[in-house]
């Protein structure tokens, strides 16, 4: 049947593909992310049990939240590599975040093996893509959240707790800083998608 006002319909669904690349290119994506991170570490702050449970559930729920954020994100990514690197951050996130769901009441030093483990390597694979994605607007903010999620696996990794509270502490405080790094690098994203395209050259 023909299509109102003698239009034709030979738009076809639309390409996964591209609706992700999409969604995980816009700032609104990241910035729900952002605010996740913030969340979980304000949580985790509030409640630092003097057992692991709480927070471990919450950690973990929040690696799964951020694993599907870096698989969506890798979408937008149209480097090969820099695609396949997000999408084995996301891999690592999802592993980390089952193993802190599976063993809740776990120690402190499986707990801080598995978080700073997580950070460490997601950095390291971060900073690379922002590295090899030349083109990617504000790599500076990339570089930047990159670096702080070594610098908190290097310090958990380095100087294990003992105190179930304190590595609350620890983990809220690091959460806290990502969390408000990835908003900052949000707004930034916002503000390059809102800059008005340059003018064509005069007539």
């Amino acid at each position: 049947m023909n299509a109102p006002y003698g239009h034709a319909t030979t738009q076809g669904p639309a390409d996964p593909d591209e609706v992700l690349g999409k969604l995980g290119a816009s700032w609104g994506w990241s910035l729900g992310f952002a605010l996740g991170t913030l969340v979980t570490g304000v949580i985790v702050l509030v409640r630092p049990d003097e057992t692991l449970h709480v927070p471990a559930v919450v950690i973990g729920l929040y690696l799964l939240l951020a694993g599907v954020f870096r698989f969506v994100t890798a979408f937008s990514r149209r480097d090969g590599g820099g695609r396949v690197t997000a999408v084995i951050v996301a891999v690592v996130a999802v592993l980390a975040g089952v193993l802190c769901l599976r063993h809740p009441l776990q120690t402190t030093a499986v707990l801080s093996l598995v978080l700073g483990a997580y950070w460490l390597v997601s950095g390291l694979l971060v900073g690379f893509i922002a590295i090899v994605g030349r083109d990617m607007p504000h790599r500076g903010m990339a570089f930047a959240v990159a670096a702080l999620g070594v610098v908190a696996g290097i310090v958990v990794l380095a100087f294990p707790v003992q105190s179930a509270v304190a590595l609350a502490r620890l983990v809220g405080l690091w959460l806290v800083l990502l969390g408000l790094a990835e908003a900052a690098a949000a707004l930034a994203l916002r503000s390059l998608a809102k800059r008005p395209a340059p003018a064509g050259p005069p007539r």
